[in-house]
């Protein structure tokens, strides 16, 4: 069995890591070189950088950060926010990503995903749905999670899988920042739908949400942020627990 592993998030604007609650109310959490370096040095096992305003306003991904956070870690890196196209991806992977994430893009037009994973590989694809739930479904929503589209987060996942996806980044809109655990229910039937791996995100808040979303879950990750940035709970603990708990973790 393949090692859960833990991932950071950097939510970025304005060059600077931002974190806030149900996707609103953004509050600064520090420089993201520093943090990535400091997470990279103390356990994380890869690194998420979302530009949670470029899709937004229709720019590009802030590339000279990307090359500064690339720089300071030694663990695989994942870059989202404001890839169109596939020579957007190409130029953060040159740029030092190990993988690119795509959401509203990848809605937009779904050959995104399959011209991503042809030209670097399936495992340089993340395709990212946020999702709220609402009238007894989980609904996608795009552009930092202000606009519903009428999709499904079941149906589109599997769906990004047949393009060429190597792996979803499901976040909970509900969950996000609430600190009360993962949406556990919607993972579990996400990971038996799929055969690639599935990150889970939005709603971590204590050791106990992690071993949950790794064991009622199923998830093959987790993600989280400002529990990270504001030092509530330090990675190396966490994985200390998750280990006493039988869940096999790097440490």
């Amino acid at each position: 069995m393949l090692a859960k592993r833990i991932i950071p998030c950097l939510d970025i604007k304005d060059n600077r890591t931002v974190k806030g609650i149900n996707f609103k109310a953004l509050k600064d959490a520090g420089d993201p070189v520093e943090l990535a370096h400091y997470y990279a040095e103390n356990g994380a096992d890869e690194l998420v950088f979302l530009d949670i305003t470029a899709t937004q306003e229709k720019r590009k991904t802030l590339i000279k950060l990307v090359e500064k956070v690339a720089a300071a870690i030694n663990i695989p890196f994942t870059v989202g926010g404001g890839i169109t196209t596939k020579e957007a991806a190409a130029d953060l992977i040159y740029a030092g990503a190990d993988k690119v994430s795509i959401n509203s893009a990848a809605v937009r037009n779904p050959d995104l995903i399959t011209q991503i994973a042809d030209r670097f590989g399936a495992q340089s694809v993340v395709v990212a749905i946020d999702a709220k739930y609402h009238h007894n479904n989980w609904q996608v929503f795009l552009n930092g999670g202000r606009q519903a589209v009428a999709l499904s987060l079941f149906s589109w996942a599997q769906q990004a899988q047949q393009l060429g996806a190597g792996e979803i980044l499901f976040t909970s809109m509900n969950h996000d920042g609430t600190k009360k655990g993962f949406a556990n229910k919607a993972l579990s039937k996400l990971t038996d739908l799929l055969k690639i791996p599935v990150i889970a995100s939005g709603g971590a808040g204590s050791y106990k949400d992690f071993k949950d979303a790794f064991i009622d879950g199923k998830a093959d990750a987790a993600l989280a942020a400002s529990v990270f940035h504001y030092n509530q709970i330090k990675i190396p603990e966490l994985k200390k627990y998750l280990k006493q708990e039988n869940i096999i973790v790097r440490i």
